[in-house]
């Protein structure tokens, strides 16, 4: 029986090939051989499309009319964008270049128009209990925008101690920053003044977001400032964020109160909690100290140069 298998075993592969060989052979005549290609044994296609494996006639430098994705990997430069136009063969050059223009508006081209309240606190100060508000607004599209910003503080009983409005033309000068000018008017308690105005303002490394300009009054006074934030989460939701500013003058300015130099620092840390992302109250605690000769003017005035204060607010955008 043994003997039997083994040889039943040995003639099932004869018996196989026999119907393959009589089917190569009709009238006489012997089917040709399949024509030889190039392709890869070791790729077949199923391979390919699931990216496990790349066709011999795709490797080394690809064959003619490669592009995109069909392009073997490395450093070389990208491929043009291909400029034939399927539905080009049935529209006529008007109606594409229409269909583009729209198709470019829809697709980030469009105006679109923001209004951001970064501060609207109630601040508690020794005897001196005020309100603050910092905010601005645009209109434009990714390039040029019209811009307004407003802030300023004000004491319970005493009304509005500084305002400012602002409006600016501001154009993207890369992916992260503006560039700004435009025109400041002070409002408020003291001397009303007219400032051309020229900064930026924008996303630093890290995720910093940095603010800076340059004032020139109608009676030739030149200021400065700068000033920076930065948004540290906490969790999703709530976010820790320590703030700056800091101001400079060229010269001394005392109807406003102002000296020359360093004239003034606030540094601010508010904790806020995002209800959702366009609304979230906070609180906080400012520092503010007037310097130089700036301080010097306030305590002639019968002000304390330096202040603290604890603050209640909102931030919210539209």
């Amino acid at each position: 029986m043994m003997r039997a298998a083994i040889l039943l075993a040995g003639l099932s592969p004869l018996a196989v090939a026999a119907p393959v060989a009589a089917q190569s052979h009709h009238g006489g005549h012997q089917q040709p051989a399949p024509a030889k290609t190039d392709a890869d044994p070791a790729c077949s296609p199923e391979h390919a499309a699931m990216g496990h494996c790349t066709p011999k006639d795709l490797q080394a430098d690809g064959p003619a009319g490669a592009t995109g994705t069909d392009l073997p990997a490395g450093d070389a430069p990208a491929p043009s964008p291909p400029g034939d136009w399927y539905a080009d063969r049935y529209f006529s050059k008007a109606e594409m270049d229409h269909s583009r223009h729209a198709m470019m508006i829809e697709n980030g081209g469009q105006k679109t128009a923001f209004i951001a309240i970064n501060l609207a606190e109630y601040q508690a100060r020794k005897g001196r209990d005020g309100f603050r508000w910092e905010g601005e607004g645009w209109y434009g599209g990714d390039i040029n925008r019209l811009t307004v910003k407003s802030e300023g503080e004000a004491v319970f009983g005493e009304g509005s101690e500084s305002a400012e409005l602002q409006f600016l033309y501001s154009r993207a000068i890369g992916p992260y920053f503006n560039a700004q000018g435009g025109i400041r008017q002070d409002l408020g308690h003291g001397p009303d003044r007219t400032y051309a105005a020229i900064g930026f303002e924008g996303l630093a490394p890290y995720w910093f977001e940095t603010e800076g300009a340059l004032f020139l009054s109608d009676k030739g006074n030149l200021l400065a400032r700068i000033e920076g934030s930065y948004d540290q989460r906490i969790t999703q939701k709530l976010i820790l964020q320590p703030m700056a500013e800091v101001n400079f003058a060229l010269q001394d300015v005392p109807e406003s109160a102002i000296g020359s130099g360093l004239s003034d620092i606030e540094l601010g840390l508010r904790l806020r909690y995002e209800i959702v992302r366009e609304l979230a109250p906070y609180v906080g605690v400012e520092w503010a100290r007037k310097v130089g000769d700036t301080a010097r003017f306030a305590r002639a005035a019968g002000d304390d140069p330096d202040s603290v204060s604890l603050d209640v607010g909102v931030k919210a955008w539209f």
